[in-house]
């Protein structure tokens, strides 16, 4: 299973807030209150998005985080690699990878760039802005490859 870690999910939240605060800087108690997270847990994340340039810390009685730049130039593969590090869907696809000792046996390997690309590529058109704005009428439903499979098999004709 690909997942992303609790603490991109978190900060994608995180975001959706500010992006719908208008510019108005909200702090991190006032974050963790709204989504109902640990208060540690929504500094350490709030703290790498600003050191990632996605978000500004203002300090003093009005002070608190907003977004850096515009929810739409915000993406959603800019927070999860501000959080998670590089989208990578293999260990050898990282830039600290040297290389797979398995390389020159691996028939797949050629093929792991063009999913990673696909992924970052989908990842990346999906804006802040949008996100901020889920669509109720249409939810995602993902179907297990298996039970479609059985499904196909069972339902042909013989």
């Amino acid at each position: 299973m690909i997942r992303i870690t609790r603490e991109a999910d978190y900060g994608i939240l995180l975001m959706t807030i500010l992006a719908q605060a208008n510019g108005q800087p909200r702090s991190a108690a006032t974050l963790a209150e709204q989504r109902r997270l640990p208060l540690p847990m929504v500094s350490k994340i709030l703290k790498t998005l600003a050191r990632a340039g996605l978000l500004i810390s203002q300090r003093g009685a009005q002070g608190g985080y907003s977004l850096a730049r515009a929810s739409a130039e915000i993406s959603a593969a800019d927070i999860i690699s501000a959080l998670d590090g590089p989208i990578a869907i293999t260990e050898c696809l990282t830039d600290a990878h040297d290389g797979c000792s398995r390389q020159d046996y691996c028939e797949v390997s050629s093929h792991w760039p063009r999913i990673n690309h696909a992924i970052y590529t989908a990842l990346q058109s999906i804006s802040l802005e949008a996100m901020s704005r889920p669509d109720p009428s249409r939810p995602v439903r993902f179907h297990s490859l298996h039970r479609a499979m059985t499904a196909s098999i069972v339902e042909r004709p013989v």
